[in-house]
């Protein structure tokens, strides 16, 4: 009988030791980080720019790929199928939030589909018009807008896009509703902004700012509770009567589902490093946003944002009856 157990047990340890061993000297090659969006927008950015500080932290290579396509539910989906080995990661947007309600057909359950790893940054946003528009200030926006209500154009990235969510928000906040112009990505609606084809937008600062600084289209406000560092002429949305316009488009990393614990805790701590990284706050200042805190950098905060948005979110979207399927 003693036999027995001792060979049972040492078949048993047998059988665990490559997942240990695995977990142990992880990573052991290349890591895949994927963007739910189109290359060159903002979730883009901050990708590539966390990625560069991880790949020092691991000692492997962490690339980024971009597979866009349905408000960054197929890419989402992807990894949700992927291997849970930690080598095929999601940087998603507060899109993963909304998605739940936008969608109502998902492949993959929003919740339980992923393991956490941590928040990376809180992007603020701002309203933004072509450069010859005629308000002024935001208060002559929402009243410019409310008389021309069937002509004024808001131009957004897609449903479930953050720029599409800041723009419902701003909607239902002035409590009327404008022609809505969906894009194929930021990329492009921002290009029909400067060209005039469209009259407003409102979308992160990381696409945003440079434009702003270099006169190339008008800036109304900006939805952060207190006005930024990068743009300080710009006022809060508070500050101008919508205090109920108060967005920031927060960033988590994501693991599948089953990817072992003790890989999981080396992404946290490896982004914890990353958003230290010199580089990368400077980046991001330059982008008007900031890296997240330590605290924030961890699973248990991402899990309670997550949750906590799809609860903001699902009344609002479910008020405004705007679903992507």
């Amino acid at each position: 009988m003693r036999r027995f157990v001792a060979a049972l047990a040492a078949a048993v340890a047998v059988t665990l030791y490559p997942v240990a061993a695995g977990a142990q000297t992880y990573p052991e090659r290349t890591i895949t980080v994927v963007v739910p969006f189109a290359a060159g927008g903002p979730t883009d950015t901050v990708t590539r720019l966390v990625a560069e500080a991880m790949s020092k932290d691991l000692g492997q290579q962490v690339i980024v790929e971009n597979v866009g396509g349905a408000g960054g539910t197929l890419g989402a989906g992807r990894v949700a199928k992927a291997e849970p080995d930690g080598y095929t990661l999601l940087l998603h947007h507060i899109g993963m939030a909304t998605s739940a309600t936008l969608y109502r057909k998902l492949a993959y359950d929003t919740l339980n589909a992923f393991e956490y790893v941590g928040l990376v940054t809180e992007v603020p946003m701002t309203i933004v018009g072509r450069k010859d528009l005629e308000p002024a200030d935001l208060k002559g926006l929402v009243e410019y807008a409310k008389a021309n209500k069937d002509s004024v154009t808001v131009a957004n990235a897609g449903i479930g896009a953050a720029s599409h969510l800041c723009g419902m928000l701003f909607m239902s906040a002035i409590k009327t509703p404008l022609v809505t112009v969906p894009y194929k990505g930021t990329g492009p609606a921002m290009t029909d902004l400067l060209g005039g084809q469209v009259d407003i937008m409102c979308d992160q600062t990381t696409n945003t700012t440079k434009q702003i600084q270099g006169g190339t289209i008008k800036a109304y406000a900006v939805t952060s509770p207190e006005r930024l560092d990068v743009l300080p002429d710009v006022p809060t949305t508070t500050e101008v009567g919508l205090p109920d316009v108060q967005i920031s488009i927060w960033h988590g990393l994501y693991a599948p589902k089953g990817t072992p614990a003790e890989i999981t805790e080396r992404l946290s701590k490896s982004l914890q490093v990353a958003l230290k990284d010199e580089n990368v706050a400077a980046r991001f200042a330059e982008l008007g946003t900031r890296p997240s805190p330590q605290a924030d950098a961890t699973p248990a905060a991402l899990k309670a944002k997550l949750e906590n948005e799809i609860a903001r979110w699902k009344p609002i979207i479910e008020a405004a009856g705007q679903y992507a399927d």
